[in-house]
């Protein structure tokens, strides 16, 4: 199969579910080069549309590249994810679900596809899942596959940055392959970075590694300038051989980046009161919320499912939760509807230009 210059979208498997909700979108367009085995191809002009919504339950994305090649060949390519969570939880643990699909196609060659479902099981910072995945090539038989998944994510305390590692077994054409990805991604206040090393282990399909890294930088709230490089594995679902890559760009947002835009000092709306200790692990939190007719509490103790808090009077809210010491993350959920961070209390990166509170049990 032909190849075309290719284009970086956020995998779900490493995407963490300890995010606020939020929704972006985007249109990035530049130059790439995609070098591989059987020769290269150089895009001059590559049209790469984005947009992703996410809320600490769901996760919807969908991206995609047209490029024009040499000799007037266009590449194209997409995808869409979406992982879901249930709300219902047995002992911690949070079913959820998690679905990829993808193609890719060029004028001169031929059209490819492939999907992924799995069931995982979340617990705070850990997922496990098991699923199918399957791809067709066009004028080839289509195949299947059992693929079983692990997953982890932890967010730094020092830096806007986040740590991840995933692991996927693959049972392909009666031979199993393991890919392992660890990856760590940064936020800051104009730059955005991420860093990815990954393994394939086989002893039927061979071992081989890949290296890619990303970064932007905003200009301005809402336009920012963006390179990648490195090289990917091979994928057997569509035919796509290892392969390196490099692009740039300009990237241009719907929506301006938080913490960039300069706004008049204002009375937050919540006013959070003094956190206290009850009866042994129990915590009491309570905080000012006027005119709201239901406020939850969602953080990463209890996989981001939002509990009510109880209505104490004089717009006051209250929840009695058990925890130990140690440091979680929370936002608040208005009328079943909008989420908030609190005013007054100290906050991270969500890893999307975001923020989460952060509790800290002494």
């Amino acid at each position: 199969m032909r190849m075309g210059p290719v284009f970086v979208l956020a995998l779900l498997a490493f995407m963490p579910v300890t995010l606020c909700a939020q929704r972006q979108a985007s249109l990035g367009i530049g130059p790439g080069i995609v070098r591989y085995s059987g020769g290269s191809s150089f895009s001059a002009l590559t049209l790469s549309p984005a947009a992703q919504r996410l809320s600490a339950s769901t996760y919807l994305g969908a991206g995609g590249a047209v490029s024009l090649l040499e000799r007037g060949v266009w590449a194209s390519q997409g995808r869409a994810d979406i992982w879901a969570a249930f709300p219902v939880q047995t002992g911690g643990i949070r079913p959820a679900l998690s679905a990829t699909i993808s193609a890719s196609t060029r004028s001169d060659g031929v059209a490819a596809g492939s999907g992924v479902a799995l069931i995982e099981a979340v617990r705070n910072n850990v997922a496990l899942g098991v699923g199918a995945a399957t791809g067709v090539i066009q004028q080839e038989p289509g195949v299947g596959a059992l693929r079983l998944r692990g997953r982890a994510w932890w967010q730094l305390q020092a830096a806007p940055a986040q740590l991840s590692l995933t692991t996927e077994a693959t049972r392909f054409l009666g031979a199993w392959y393991t890919d392992v990805v660890g990856g760590v991604t940064f936020d800051g206040a104009r730059t955005v970075g991420s860093l990815w090393l990954s393994g394939r282990l086989s002893k039927t399909y061979g071992s081989t590694g890949a290296a890619s890294m990303t970064l932007q930088y905003f200009l301005t709230p809402s336009v920012a300038v963006e390179a990648s490089g490195g090289n990917y594995l091979r994928d057997p679902f569509q035919g796509l051989p290892l392969a390196g890559f490099v692009a740039g760009g300009i990237r241009v947002f719907a929506s301006r980046r938080a913490g960039m835009v300069r706004t008049a000092p204002v009375q937050p709306a919540l006013q959070p009161l003094v956190a206290a200790h009850r009866d042994g692990d129990t915590i009491v939190v309570r905080f000012r919320m006027p005119a709201a007719r239901s406020v939850a509490i969602a953080g990463s103790w209890n996989a981001w499912t939002p509990a009510p808090l109880r209505a104490l009077g004089d717009n006051v809210w209250e929840g009695a939760l058990r925890l130990g010491p140690g440091t979680y993350y929370f936002n608040l959920v208005v009328d079943g509807g909008e989420w908030v961070v609190p005013g007054g209390v100290a906050t991270i990166s969500d890893g999307m230009g975001g923020l989460i509170a952060v509790l800290n049990v002494l």
